[in-house]
């Protein structure tokens, strides 16, 4: 009994190293690059001390859903680059992972569905995915082309979060924006963001609500700000949520005019902000709502009136040449029909009834009527 269970014990742990295997993301070469050795497994435990810049890493790690992470190294010529991939939960998780890992230092590359470099590498997000890159510093992000593309045919396409596109491009300082699904990426954001006073709205926002959030700063030629966009499921839920914000904010924030204001499901502050330069970005979000539910249909026209009268014409003096050779055909038929059977089709004397008004005593005969 114990060699059974010893075998099918070891049987189980082929069969989950087999799969570990195949559900590998990185490839063994893609264009130029080559893989110099095995992939290798990641414990997540060991990973948040690399953030220590970033505030709360630890809580928000945990909170963005990671299910494991892989490295490897490659080499196209002199050049070698050491991926790291971050597998998270759905593409959702992976945004939040992402912007959390980005800072105002770096800038925007053209990688995967989206990207930001440094001196240090790349931050790239494909999919559910999240790739830190490190890279020599004489080469450029976009030699990992063929790497990510390679990537991403493991990726899960489901879209990304809708909210991010809401956020204003004019003023943008790139590498400030924040999203967050729960309470631990909400108040690293805010740190992030030198907001540290009001991380306590983490509580009052209403993630277990199904509630997304979105921060980024914003800096102009006269001024700036920290702009927050909250998203709730229904208009109901972000106005029963604006009144418990209003009263969460702190006595900074209310002194120097915050202000929760909403539109549809959406509610926005901007902190750091005088109000005109607060109005100003909120006019800034590309926000707008839609009540009806367009179905997806083909435009009638109308033909020219003359083709319209032609068509008539045509069709009724069809119907009128068809009724009359029809009654033509029906008549001579019945008409011949009476003279080679006569009473024995139509008009036959013991089927027709007439009314007798008995004014004579003649007897009624039927065949006297025609």
């Amino acid at each position: 009994m114990r060699i059974r269970l010893c075998f099918f014990a070891w049987l189980v742990a082929i069969c989950a190293l087999s799969v570990s295997a195949q559900s590998g993301v990185l490839p063994d070469r893609a264009g130029g690059w080559q893989a110099t050795g095995a992939t290798k497994i990641v414990r997540a435990e060991g990973v948040a001390k690399d953030w220590s810049p970033w505030p709360n890493a630890e809580g928000a790690l945990k909170e963005s859903g990671l299910t494991g992470i892989e490295e490897r190294t490659y080499r196209d010529g002199s050049d070698e680059a050491t991926l790291r991939v971050y597998v998270l939960k759905s593409p959702t998780n992976a945004y939040q992972f992402y912007t959390f890992q980005l800072s105002p230092s770096m800038h925007s590359a053209e990688l995967g569905d989206g990207a930001a470099a440094d001196e240090h590498g790349a931050r790239i997000l494909i999919g559910n995915l999240v790739v830190d890159a490190t890279i020599p510093a004489k080469a450029k992000p976009g030699a990992l082309a063929d790497l990510v593309k390679a990537i991403k045919a493991k990726a899960d396409p489901t879209p990304f979060p809708p909210l991010r596109e809401y956020l204003p491009a004019h003023w943008l300082v790139f590498g400030s924006q924040k999203y967050a699904l729960g309470p631990e990426a909400f108040r690293s954001a805010m740190a992030s963001l030198d907001q540290t006073a009001n991380q306590t709205l983490a509580k009052e926002i209403g993630f277990q609500d199904d509630a997304e959030a979105m921060l980024a700063r914003y800096q102009g030629e006269r001024g700036g700000g920290v702009l927050l966009l909250i998203l709730y499921p229904t208009p109901q839920v972000a106005e029963n949520r604006l009144h418990h914000l209003e009263q969460a904010l702190s006595a900074s924030a209310k002194a120097a005019g915050v202000t929760v204001e909403r539109k549809a499901s959406m509610l926005s502050l901007v902190f750091a902000a005088a109000p005109l330069h607060a109005k100003a970005i909120r006019e800034e979000v590309n926000y707008e709502t839609e009540v009806t539910w367009n179905e997806p249909s083909t435009t009638a026209t109308d033909p020219p009136l003359v083709l319209v009268l032609f068509k008539i014409f045509v069709f009724t003096s069809l119907f009128l040449i068809v009724a009359t050779v029809a009654g033509m055909f029906f008549g001579g038929a019945r008409i011949l029909i009476k003279h080679w059977l006569p009473g024995k089709v139509f008009d036959r004397p013991q089927d027709i009834e007439v009314i007798q008004l008995g004014l004579t005593g003649k007897k009624i005969d039927p065949t006297d009527m025609y």
